[in-house]
């Protein structure tokens, strides 16, 4: 019986990341990265993980399909790492399943809407120096955002000045629309656009107009210069 049990404790050890510590908590597979050093999400997480800890570490970018095996994952932790860049297929494979997902306090500055949105999950974003734009606006009004931690997401960069430093819900709260924002420069780059187009097509017609008329006047003055019929009858 004691050699039964030993081999019911062995797997889960033996099949643990050797930079992480893997436990149980209430039942659930845990698996403890913390404070490991590690520059990427390790690639040999067991596939029955419910928690995932890969907090502070010097983890730099979230590739797509990172957690993708990790069916039964439902709370990630990433936060205090150096995280700057997040594809838009990171989270593919756990959006359904995972409640709680921790970025916090690393350097994104922007994030697509779509890494984000599909999920159901309680989002932290705050303490990362955020550039204030549409697709962040987007996800603030989507997504599941931890209440309380909601007012630290603040504009580290931003379209106007008086933005910079304040909490992204106080700037929206104040009316400012960063969708809006965009509209209006796309359609403006679309009027300078046509109107550039408009222009070269009018160029366009005067410079043609002014060779066939100064064609027709040398073609009027070439049938001048000939002889007319009745000096040939003479």
């Amino acid at each position: 019986q004691a050699f039964f049990c030993l081999l019911l404790c062995v797997p889960w050890g033996s099949s643990c990341p050797p930079s992480c510590q893997c436990t149980e908590r209430a039942g659930a597979k845990a698996v403890l990265c913390s404070s490991r050093h590690l520059e990427e999400i390790p690639k040999d997480i067991p596939k029955d993980a419910v928690f995932l800890k890969l907090d502070a570490n010097s983890i730099t970018r979230i590739p797509s399909n990172a957690f993708r095996h990790l069916s039964h994952l439902e709370e990630l932790d990433l936060s205090r790492n150096a995280i700057e860049k997040i594809d838009r297929a990171a989270f593919k494979g756990v959006a359904a399943g995972l409640r709680t997902l921790d970025l916090s306090s690393n350097r994104i500055r922007s994030i697509p809407k779509e890494a984000l949105l599909a999920l159901n999950a309680k989002l932290r974003l705050a303490n990362n120096p955020w550039h204030c734009e549409c697709a962040l606006q987007e996800v603030l009004w989507e997504a599941r955002l931890d209440p309380d931690s909601v007012q630290d997401i603040t504009c580290h960069t931003a379209p106007r000045e008086e933005y910079v430093g304040k909490p992204l819900l106080q700037v929206l709260d104040a009316g400012v629309n960063f969708c809006s924002v965009r509209q209006r420069t796309t359609d403006v780059a679309m009027f300078i656009t046509m109107f550039g187009w408009f222009t070269m097509v009018i160029v366009y017609v005067i410079c043609y107009v002014r060779h066939n008329r100064e064609d027709t006047c040398k073609h009027v003055d070439y049938l001048k210069s000939l002889p007319s019929a009745q000096g040939h009858a003479e």
